[in-house]
């Protein structure tokens, strides 16, 4: 039986920390993990960018509030889900992510989870487990579960290896470059067609 595990920003909703960069018009918070691959790097940069500009969680959810999924994903989502289970394991946080899962129907969401003071600011990050998303598929093989893995980014790398299918859905070209032995779709049609083409090969 096979369980899709997927990433959440890039793939179904907009990069949060580039719409937040866009808000806000602090160039540096447009980075992502499509373009630093060391995940603990990037947000110890983040937290002291927000610190330096005075900006909060509240800041951050206000602008995550005008977000929408992307076109196309609620639908996609909804069809996977009568095909297979669907869980998104994400790099992001509870705090930013709530918002965004509701509006594609609440898939079940592994991320993590910030820590704030009484005024709102983000203190620290705190990551569910190393290599969470190499863990989660792990943990599901360990069930008898086969894994369809989907992610666009450097920190979606080793799940989609350690899944029996790994899928880059729409990546930017640098991590092309470097992964391009694996599966690359552009379109969630193609997307739909790779997840169909995988389990009914298993029938």
């Amino acid at each position: 039986m096979y369980i899709v595990c997927s990433d959440l920003e890039g793939v179904f909703v907009p990069e949060i920390w580039v719409n937040v960069s866009k808000h806000t018009g602090i160039e540096e918070l447009k980075l992502t993990t499509r373009d630093i691959s060391d995940y603990n790097v990037l947000m110890k940069g983040r937290l002291e960018l927000l610190k330096k500009h005075g900006l909060s969680l509240f800041d951050i959810q206000k602008v995550i509030s005008l977000l929408e999924p992307l076109p196309g994903a609620v639908e996609f989502v909804d069809w996977v889900r009568t095909v297979s289970q669907l869980i998104v394991v994400s790099d992001t946080f509870l705090e930013f992510a709530d918002p965004l899962i509701k509006q594609l129907g609440r898939p079940t969401l592994l991320c993590h989870h910030l820590t704030t003071d009484a005024k709102g600011n983000i203190t620290d990050y705190n990551l569910r487990q190393k290599d969470a998303k190499k863990m989660v598929v792990e943990s599901l093989q360990s069930l008898k579960y086969k894994v369809i893995a989907i992610g666009d980014s450097y920190n979606d790398i080793a799940m989609l290896r350690k899944a029996e299918f790994g899928i880059l859905y729409n990546p930017p070209q640098n991590v092309i470059d470097e992964h391009g032995d694996l599966k690359i779709v552009k379109t969630y049609n193609e997307l739909k067609q790779s997840i169909s083409q995988i389990i009914s090969n298993e029938q």
